[in-house]
This record gives structure tokens, sequence and C-alpha cells, in this order.
């Protein structure tokens, strides 16, 4: 009877606990039922560990929307339930408690709350956060936060709270295995030294240091550049006289993020949701090489992480055990190549070790009120003892000082690295160090100076015989040029050096429309009134007499309302010019990219031009005699005519196909980033789906208003492409049309929306899921229903991109840059 009234007093008090986020679970949280948090991202219930058949059952919480149930927080880890029996409710101190089933006293798990008081109105929430957390009234009494199962979350804090006595360390510890949450050997802690001055991110199997992150020197750990900030979360670190502790923060809330401690593979597992697939995927491990794991290499050397030999001594070291090093045995380490003397110990010196983690802290002293680095020296060389210093914090101009005795162990080389350590040696080691180094430095001085004078002679010989080349080539381009026309029926107008010269007066500035690196682009008026451009190859430009001749026969044989017309070229002595027809309106993107001047593209207009280019792009894949493969589409490509009529530009890097032929490889990437296919950039692939996918970036761009390379940082580290995926995702593609469109009163919704639904098919990942220019000329002008996209290519900002890419000036808008095509690595 008197437990029978336990259960009636504690289910009237879950009818409070378990009303939160517009959810209610009536009396008790049995096996079956769950808690949601507010918005649907973490959800509170039973579970089996990967539903396996056995009876286990546990209560957890886990992300709503992974089918697998893969829980982030375990409450009973090592006390199964056995069957579906079990159920939770709070005691009258707020504890919340967890029973084997409701016809029995045995208690499976509480939460041990520290109040001892009675709970007025106790209160439990599961927080968007994937914290549990209790309250009465406005009492914070427990959060599953500070008892870590194998899961790190988004804003969840790694670390010991300091001087509180409650001796709560939150670290994070591996299951056993997969099918048992208990906690096994392999754990992660934030460990602070005895003097609390120092904290370091420890990860160990039992007793053994598996890996060590250096300590936090005030801007990260020095030996852990993964712990930086990347495109989907940011780390910091705390310090103060309460706790301690490391946590991670998600810069966009939508994204799933987990990290795990994984105790078959004894590593540390980044992972991120891929909601199209359905499954969680690694995006970085620790440790990640042979330097990570502890002291790889033994005392007194540099682990630098190579193909071969991972292993170094110290300068003035050498291997412990020459025939277990020649083995790639390092486990010994290194010792001096000459022991320090006590008596002389201010006359040893420091060599200064560039960009590393700092040796293991074991065996260290530590005080944060010297604040040079010259003091520290002086006080590390009056310890005979003391083998190392450096600086505690390395803000500023550094504070703090850090001193280490015995064997240095766990030093690694740091790409990138930010920290210092200067290590001891005698003087005797110190003086040969100096000389070797002049010896050196004048063997490489005379070294490099006779190769220098070698390479300048080649060089200037090879430059001679390519200039008289290019001469020869260039004087036999116009030979070459009309034999091969004559033969296919083609003319091509040949202008006068001095028809050019009158027509542009004599190449004014007031004339000139761009630069690019193959040369400037002039205005010019013929002697009959027509205007014309002039693009005009410059002698020091990238493109040489085989590009020239390769923008002459493809823009000759090609004629189409939407390709820009060539009129003729001029080569005469050393000059090489085309001669195109002028475009009044500029290009594409001195519209589409200004707020003044996007006023004057209605949504028509830009409709208009979406067709243009494409029926522009099928001519070149399908309609005309050859096929060409543009590959360098882009929007400063495109010019407009007087009625905003799109015309294709810019030839120069266009190649052509056989009949048969559907692909092609070039070891020399050359583009606009921004534009490239994926497998272009990658694998050096092109194909007329490379011209598709810059095509679904140009429509993209013409119903933003936006560049998709740099889009706007706001957007959580997206590119136009992946803010357009997403967009699509959550139904919400209206919101990437260009806001003076979406607020003018010609604009059809339906049409733009569809615009943007092509764009996304024709940049997936994969070029054969992309459709051809007849396909997508078909859905511009049909209301048939649009086949899903597939995940698109460059979903999130990359950063520079190897091989050379060409544009006149990327960050703003070109003038009637007709074929500016600048090679320039970036």
């Amino acid at each position: 009877m008197a437990f029978f009234t336990y259960i009636i007093a504690h289910t009237i008090l879950l009818s409070s606990l378990f009303l939160t986020g517009g959810h209610s679970l009536q009396q008790s949280l049995n096996d079956g039922t769950t808690l949601v948090s507010k918005e649907g991202t973490f959800e509170l219930g039973f579970f089996s560990p990967n539903r396996n058949s056995n009876n286990n059952r546990y209560l957890g919480i886990w992300y709503k929307n992974d089918p697998a149930r893969t829980a982030v927080w375990v409450a009973n880890r090592c006390n199964p339930i056995n069957g579906s029996t079990g159920f939770l409710l709070i005691n009258n101190t707020g504890n919340l408690v967890l029973f084997n089933n409701n016809n029995s006293k045995v208690v499976v798990w509480s939460s041990s709350s520290s109040s001892s008081k009675q709970a007025k109105k106790p209160k439990v929430e599961l927080l968007e956060s994937g914290n549990l957390v209790v309250t009465d009234e406005d009492t914070f009494l427990w959060q599953s936060f500070d008892y870590p199962s194998d899961t790190l979350l988004s804003s969840m804090k790694v670390g010991p709270y300091l001087n509180s006595g409650n001796g709560l360390d939150r670290s994070v510890s591996a299951w056993k295995n997969w099918d048992d949450p208990c906690p096994g050997d392999f754990i992660w802690r934030i460990e602070v030294s005895k003097n609390q001055l120092l904290l370091e991110s420890i990860y160990r199997k039992g007793t053994k240091v598996v890996f060590r992150s250096g300590p936090w020197n005030g801007v990260t750990f020095s030996g852990a550049p993964a712990l930086g900030p990347n495109m989907l979360f940011t780390y910091s670190v705390v310090h103060n006289d309460k706790e301690a502790y490391f946590t991670m923060n998600i810069k966009n809330r939508s994204t799933m993020v987990r990290a795990l401690m994984n105790q078959t593979t004894t590593t540390w597992n980044h992972f991120t949701w891929i909601q199209t697939e359905k499954t969680w995927r690694s995006f970085f491990t620790i440790p990640s090489d042979k330097c990570d794991h502890y002291n790889a290499c033994g005392p007194n050397t540099n682990c630098v992480v190579s193909d071969f030999n991972n292993c170094q001594c110290l300068k003035g070291f050498k291997p412990k055990s020459e025939q277990q090093w020649s083995i790639m045995d390092w486990s010994q380490g290194c010792e001096r190549n000459t022991p320090l003397i006590c008596q002389d110990k201010y006359k040893d010196g420091f060599v200064k070790l560039d960009g590393v983690k700092l040796p293991d802290t074991v065996h260290s002293w530590v005080n944060n009120e010297i604040y040079s680095l010259n003091e520290c020296r002086k006080k590390c060389l009056e310890n005979c003892s003391c083998m190392a210093y450096s600086n505690i914090d390395i803000r500023g101009e550094g504070s703090g000082c850090i001193i280490w005795f015995g064997d240095l162990i766990d030093i690694r080389q740091m790409p990138g690295g930010t920290q210092d350590l200067y290590f001891r040696l005698p003087e005797s080691e110190i003086e040969r160090e100096g000389q070797y180094k002049v010896e050196r430095t004048a063997v490489i001085v005379a070294a490099v100076g006779g190769v220098c004078c070698i390479f300048i002679l080649i060089a200037c010989c090879i430059y001679r015989r390519q200039y008289l080349k290019d001469r020869r080539e260039r004087r036999e381009t116009v030979t070459n040029t009309s034999r091969g026309e004559e033969e296919e029926d083609m003319e091509l107008p040949l202008f006068k050096l001095s028809t050019i010269n009158t027509a542009t007066d004599f190449f004014s500035f007031s004339n000139k429309l761009g630069e690019g690196g193959f040369g400037p682009v002039y205005r010019g008026m013929l002697e009959d009134g027509q205007q014309i451009a002039v693009k005009r190859l410059s002698l020091s430009s990238g493109q040489g007499v085989n590009e020239f001749k390769n923008e002459v026969k493809l823009i000759a044989k090609l004629q189409h309302r939407n390709l820009v017309r060539l009129l003729g070229c001029c080569i005469e002595g050393e000059e090489n010019m085309l001669i195109y027809e002028y475009m009044s309106n500029k290009s594409l993107d001195f519209f589409i990219f200004d707020q003044k001047q996007e006023t004057r593209l209605d949504w028509s207009t830009r409709f208009q031009i979406i067709c243009g280019i494409a029926r522009g792009l099928l001519y070149l894949h399908q309609d005309s005699r050859l096929r060409i493969i543009h590959r360098d589409l882009k929007a400063s490509n495109v010019l407009l005519d007087d009625d905003m009529n799109p015309k294709i530009s810019d030839f120069g890097l266009a190649r052509i196909f056989g009949g048969d032929q559907i692909e092609d490889k070039t070891s020399k990437v050359i583009g606009t980033y921004g534009y490239m296919a994926p497998e272009y950039i990658s694998d050096g692939l092109f194909s007329v789906k490379s011209d598709v996918f810059s095509f679904g970036i140009l429509v993209l761009e013409i119903v933003s208003g936006k560049k998709n390379r740099g889009f706007p940082q706001e957007n959580n580290g997206l590119t136009l492409i992946g803010y357009a995926w997403t967009l699509l995702k959550e139904s919400r593609l209206i919101d990437l049309g260009d806001k003076y469109l979406i607020n003018s009163n010609d604009i059809d919704v339906d049409k733009m929306l569809r615009c943007i639904h092509i764009g996304l098919l024709c940049v997936q990942q994969i070029s054969g899921d992309r459709p051809n220019m007849s396909s997508v000329i078909f859905m511009l002008n049909s209301q048939n229903k649009l086949p899903e996209p597939k995940a698109p290519a460059y979903f999130m900002q990359m950063g520079s991109i190897k091989g050379d890419t060409s544009s006149s000036k990327p960050e703003s808008s070109s003038t009637n840059d007709i074929s500016i095509t600048l090679l320039d690595a970036r």
C-alpha cells in the first residue's frame, strides 16, 4: 500500500513534468512513449543499441530525424532494463528516477541532484540542444550535459568544475562496444594542471595516453589544428576560477553534427548528417595521422608527417639506438650528442623550434607572472635540469612561462603552427650549429648563384627562340587562315592596321573597354559609321598564336543570333587583332550584379536572356557544323545588344569535338572559379555537360542577382548553389529570387521557380545526371513536371582552387570584355 501511494504521488508530479515543448505525456514516461524537444530536433525515450535482438533497454536521447536512433546520451549506461517495462518519474526533491517496472521498487538509475529540499514545481525539458534539464520554478537542479556519454553535441561543455566541490569532470567516455553503452576505457578529458594554469585536451585508453592536444595557448591548442574554425562549427575554451571547459558551437542550427568517442578504433570522430542520403558522414578524425599518436617517435624527437620517415632527432641529439632507428623503430627516441654540464649552465644556449606542439607538460613548471621570453630563458638557465622553455599565452607579444625538465616527450611539427619551443644545448653544440650554418649558407649561396646563372642563360635562349617562332607563326596566320576558309568556302575580311588605328584613334585610352591577360579591348568606329570592338593581342600575353588561330577559326565558322559576330581580323607586323561587332549594353554581369543597373532587367528580359544563352549553347553543342565546348561560360562573357539579346563571346578556350567524341581531358585546367564543373577541376575532364554546369550557375545568378563566387558569408558558409539547394529542400525557393524581381508587378513566380529548379538540375555533382541543352530548352518552354535534382556540387564555400583561372575583373562588372581571358593562378 505504501509503494502504491509512492507511485501515485510521483505520477501526479509527472503531469507538470512533461508539459514542455508543446507535448504532453500523461503520467509517466513509459517504454514506447517519447519526449520530443520543442522544434523536433531531439527525442528522449527507450531504445535497444543498434536495434539488437536482446531485450536490453536503455533510456536515451537521439536525433529525431535519425531513423537508426543513434543515441547521443544514455542514462542507465551500465544497468539495462530487461524488456519493455521501464518507466521514468520524478521524486519530491526533483530527482529523475528510472524504475525497472511499475510493480517493483528497483531503481535502475537516478539523476541524483544535489538538492535535498522538496521541489515546488519540478519540470523536465528536453532542449533543442539535446540537453535534458530539470528545473524547479527558476532554480536549476540538474542537466544531462553535466554527465556526457560517448558523444559531444553543440554547446555541450567538456571539462571540470574547479573549486566547487561537486567533483564533476564532464568527461566523454566511449561505449564498451556497439551493443553496450557502459563506459569503456577510452576517455576524453580536459585536464587542468595542479596550479590550474594549464589546460589540455587528452584522450586516454585506460592509463595510457592516446592523444594530447598540447596546452591551450590563449588562441588554440598548440597540437590540434583540427580543433579550429571550419565551415560547420567553431570551438572555444573557457578557463576561469569556477570551471575549465571546451565547447563546440554549430554555425547553422539546422545542421546535425555530433562528435563520437569510438572504443573499437580508439578515435574521436566528427560526423555530420547528410539528409539526402539519410546517413552520418565522418568530417574528421583524431588521431588523424601518425604524428597525432602520443610519443610516436620517442623522447627528444620532432615528428614530421611524411611518406617515409616521420621521426627526426632534435638538433644536437642522435638516435639512442642506431640499429633500432635503421629499422624504423623510433620508440627509444634520441639522446644528446654532448651532455649538459651544470657548472657551465650559463654558457648554454637555446635553439628555436618553430610551429610545434609543445612537449608533454607532466614534468614542467609554470608561472603566469613572467611576461617576457627573456625572463623565461633566464629561469631555465638557472636550473640545470631545465631542458626547454616557451610562453603559456601567445596572444600579443606572449606572456607566461613554462619550462620543462627531463626528456622532451611528444613534440610534433604543426603545419601553420603558431607555438615556438626553445630547447637547451651546450655551448659546444651551439658553436657547431653556428659554424655549420655559416658553411651551409656559403655552399647554398654559391650553388644557387651558379644554378641561377645557368637558368638565366637557358631562359634567354628559350625566350629568343620562342619569340622568333611566334613572329614566323603570326606572319603565316593570314595565309593559313585564308587557305583553310577558302577550302570551306568561308570568307573572313582582313582589316589594315591603318584602318584600325583610325577607328580607335590610335588605341586611345578613352576608347579602352577592358583589359585581360590576352590583351586590351578597344571601341572603334569605321569610316561607314559602324561601331566595332577590337581585341588586341598583347605580345606578352598568355594567348599565343595557337589560341589566336583557335578563336579565328571557331568564330569564323559560327553563325547564330546568340553568338557574338566576328567581323574580321588584322594581322600585320607584330599586331594580331580580332574585330567584333560592338555591344552597346556591355555584358550581363554589368546589370545583374549592380543594384542600380539591375532595374533595367525585368523578369521577362531575364527569362529572354536565359533562353537566348540556352539556344546559343545548343547551337555550339549540336546544331553547328562543329561540336564546340566553350569552357569559359560566365556572366562577363555574355554580351547584350541594343535589345538586350544575349550573345555568347570569348572562344579563346573553346575546344572542337569530333563527331562521336563525348569528352576530353586536359592536364591544364583553365577557366573561371565559380563556373567550372567539378569533374573539370578535379580530373581535367570536360564535355557538353561542363558547359551545362556553367549554364546552371548563370541561371541561378540571373534569377538571384547574386554571384556564386563570394556568396554572402551570413548564409552559414553556403555557396549560391548550396543556398538554392537548401531552399529547395525547405520549399522556400522563392527566397532565392532577386528582391527587385519579387517586388515587381510583372514577375511570373511559377516560371522563376521553374528556372531555379532547372538551374539545380544543371549543377548536379555527377555530369551524367545533368540534362543536355536540348532538354533544358524543352523544360524552359513547357509546363511538364520537372525531375527532382540530386545533390549539387560545391555545396559549401571552397578555398582556393589549384590551376589557372580566367577572369577579367572577377569582383567587378566587365565592360564589353568580348574575349578577355586572364590566366592567373588563384
